[in-house]
C-alpha cells in the first residue's frame, strides 16, 4: 500500500495549478535555537495553502458523468479554496459549504474562484453534514479536505519536494496537523525515500486530535476543539489519515495559543510575510523541539502551510506574541499604601522593561497592580524575579498562564463593586457573526441581574465574552442547571485569583 502512494505522489498533476514552494532559510530564528531552521514556504502557493494539491489531485481522477454533476466540499476555508482553483482549471461546477464563523477573507477568496459558497452551521461538523447531504440530494461527488487516498498523495507532494530541496542531512521536518491528510502525505513519502528523518506532528493543544487517537490507538472524537487555529480545527483525525500516521509519525507536539502567536512574528520577522496560526504550528513545534534537544548544527524543516489569517486578527496575535516567546511575565502584585513603595517596586524590578502596569487603589492599607515585565527568559528571570519581589515584602502572583487574566482582566483593572453582591463569574465562547452578541446577551437575560461584563471582538471565528452574575447562594444549583441548557461554551471562573485580587470585593 506504501508503494501506491509514493507511485501516486511521484505522478501527481499538483504542478497544473501549484508551484513547488521556496524552502526559506530563516537565519534569525535558526540563529535563536542554535540549529538552522527552514521554512518549507506553502503559504506562497496561488492560493496561500497548500490544500489546492490534493484537492486537484482528487478531482483529476473523476469521470466525465462525475465532472458534468459537479463536485461538492466543506471547508472552513483552506481546502475550500483549493477545490474551487481546481473546478475553475477543469471548468467543474462547485459547491462550497463553509460555517457562518469562516473568516470572510476565505469566504470572498472562494467566490473569486467561480464557486457557489452555503454558508450552514457554527462549525465545520454542521457544515460537513449539511454538504454530505446536498452531495445526495443532488448527486455532486464529494472531495473531502484530508481522508482521501488522492487527496493526501497530493499532500505529498510537499515531502517529496523538501527532499528534493535538502538533500543534505535532515534531523526532522514539523507539519500542522488537523485531519492529518499533509502529514500522511509528507511521512509516506519520506519515510520510503529517506527513513531517518523524523515526522513529527504539531497540534493545538486544544485540537489535538491525532495526538489523542495515537493514544488510544484508535481515532477519537474531541469533546470540544479550540478554533483559534481554525486551520486545523479538526474534531477527529481521518481513518485512512491515522492508519498511515500511527505507522510512519514519529511523535506529536502539542502547543498553546501564545506559542502559535510567537511562531507568527518568527515567520514574520524572517519572511515578512504573515502566517495564519495554523500555518505556523511547524515552526512552533520546531522551537519546542529544539528546546528539548541538543540540535546544534542540524537541520530543521518546518511546513508553514497557510496564510489566509483575517487582518483583524493581527491585534490579538500581537498582543500573545511576548508571553508566547517567553520574554514577557504577566504578575498580580500587592503593595503596601505606604510612601515610597511603588518606586521600591519599580527598583525591584531594576532596568527591565515594563510591557504593562495598571494600579487601582484597592484599601487603606494596600493597592494592587497588574503588570507585565519584558525578560529575555521565562525560566531563568521571570520566576527568580517573583521569588524576589516576595522576599522583600511584595506579595506577587504569576499570571503569565491565566487565560482570564490575558484575556479579560488586564483590560479591566479598577472595577469594584461597592459591596459583596453575591456574584459568580463565567467565561462563554460563542461563534462570532451577525448579531451573535445580541443573541447571547438576549439568552442571558434571565432572572438574575449582570454584575460584570467585558467582551472584546478579535476578528476569529468565536467571541469571548466574561460576565459577573448576582446569584445568592440558595439559588446556585437553579444557574448551573440554566447554564447547562445554553447553547454556549461556558466556564466557571468564580474562583480564579486574577478575579479574586482585581475585580471581587
Amino acid at each position: 500500500m506504501l508503494h501506491d502512494y509514493i507511485k501516486n505522489i511521484l505522478t501527481a498533476p499538483v504542478y497544473d495549478v501549484a508551484i513547488q514552494s521556496p524552502l526559506d532559510h530563516a537565519p534569525l530564528l535558526s540563529q535563536r535555537i542554535g540549529g538552522k531552521i527552514w521554512l518549507k514556504r506553502e503559504d506562497l502557493q496561488p492560493v496561500f495553502s497548500f490544500k489546492l494539491r490534493g484537492a486537484y489531485t482528487k478531482m483529476m481522477t473523476l469521470s466525465e458523468a462525475a465532472r458534468e454533476r459537479g463536485v461538492i466540499a466543506a471547508s472552513a476555508g483552506n481546502h475550500a479554496q483549493g477545490v474551487a482553483l481546481a473546478a475553475k482549471k477543469l471548468k467543474i461546477k462547485a459547491v462550497i459549504v463553509m460555517p457562518l464563523t469562516a473568516p470572510e477573507v476565505k469566504v470572498k477568496a472562494v467566490q473569486s474562484y467561480g464557486a457557489e459558497v452555503v454558508l450552514h452551521g457554527d462549525a465545520y461538523d454542521e457544515a460537513y453534514a449539511h454538504a454530505r447531504k446536498l452531495a445526495g440530494k443532488k448527486k455532486y461527488t464529494y472531495i473531502h479536505a484530508y481522508d482521501d487516498p488522492d487527496v493526501i498523495a497530493g499532500q505529498g507532494t510537499v515531502g517529496m519536494e523538501i527532499l528534493r530541496q535538502h538533500p543534505g542531512p535532515l534531523e526532522a521536518i514539523f507539519v500542522p496537523v488537523g485531519g492529518g491528510g499533509l502529514i500522511a502525505g509528507i511521512a509516506s513519502f519520506v519515510k520510503f525515500a529517506r527513513p531517518g528523518v523524523k515526522v513529527i506532528g504539531v497540534e493545538p493543544d486544544d485540537a489535538d486530535s491525532l495526538y489523542q487517537a495515537l493514544k488510544a490507538k484508535r481515532p477519537v472524537r474531541l469533546p470540544q476543539v479550540g478554533i483559534f487555529a481554525d486551520g486545523v480545527a479538526v474534531a477527529q483525525t481521518g481513518t485512512e489519515t491515522f492508519r498511515i500516521n500511527r505507522k510512519l509519525v514519529d511523535e506529536v507536539i502539542r502547543v498553546s495559543t501564545d506559542e502559535m502567536c510567537a511562531a507568527i512574528k518568527d515567520i514574520f520577522t524572517d519572511t515578512r510575510s504573515v502566517a495564519e496560526p495554523a500555518g505556523a504550528l511547524g515552526v512552533a513545534g520546531a522551537k519546542i523541539y529544539a528546546e528539548r534537544h541538543n540540535i546544534k548544527n542540524k537541520d530543521l524543516v518546518a511546513v508553514v502551510s497557510g496564510a489566509n489569517i483575517n487582518f483583524e486578527r493581527l491585534r490579538h496575535v500581537a498582543e500573545r506574541t511576548a508571553v508566547g516567546e517567553k520574554r514577557e511575565i504577566l504578575m498580580a502584585v500587592e503593595l503596601p499604601e505606604r510612601a515610597g513603595s511603588l518606586l521600591e517596586f519599580c527598583a525591584l524590578l531594576g532596568r527591565r522593561a515594563i510591557t504593562e502596569f495598571n494600579y487601582r487603589f484597592y484599601s487603606r492599607k494596600e493597592a494592587h497592580i497588574f503588570v507585565g515585565v519584558q525578560v529575555q527568559d521565562y525560566e531563568k528571570e521571570g520566576r527568580p524575579l517573583i521569588a524576589k519581589l516576595r522576599a522583600n515584602g511584595f506579595d506577587a502572583r504569576d499570571l503569565t498562564e491565566n487565560e482570564l487574566a490575558k484575556e479579560h482582566v488586564r483590560y479591566m483593572v479598577g472595577g469594584r463593586p461597592p459591596q459583596l453582591i453575591d456574584e459568580v463569574l463565567y467565561r462563554f465562547e460563542f461563534p462570532e457573526r451577525p448579531g451573535a452578541l445580541s443573541k447571547f446577551l438576549h439568552t442571558m437575560s434571565h432572572k438574575w441581574n449582570i454584575s460584570l461584563f467585558h467582551y472584546r471582538n478579535h476578528g476569529a471565528a468565536f467571541g469571548r465574552v466574561l460576565i459577573g452574575v448576582q446569584v445568592p447562594k440558595s439559588e446556585r444549583k437553579d444557574f448551573q442547571a440554566f447554564i447547562r441548557t445554553i447553547d454556549f461554551t461556558a466556564y466557571d471562573e468564580t474562583d480564579n485569583p486574577a478575579y479574586r485580587i482585581f475585580l471581587k470585593n
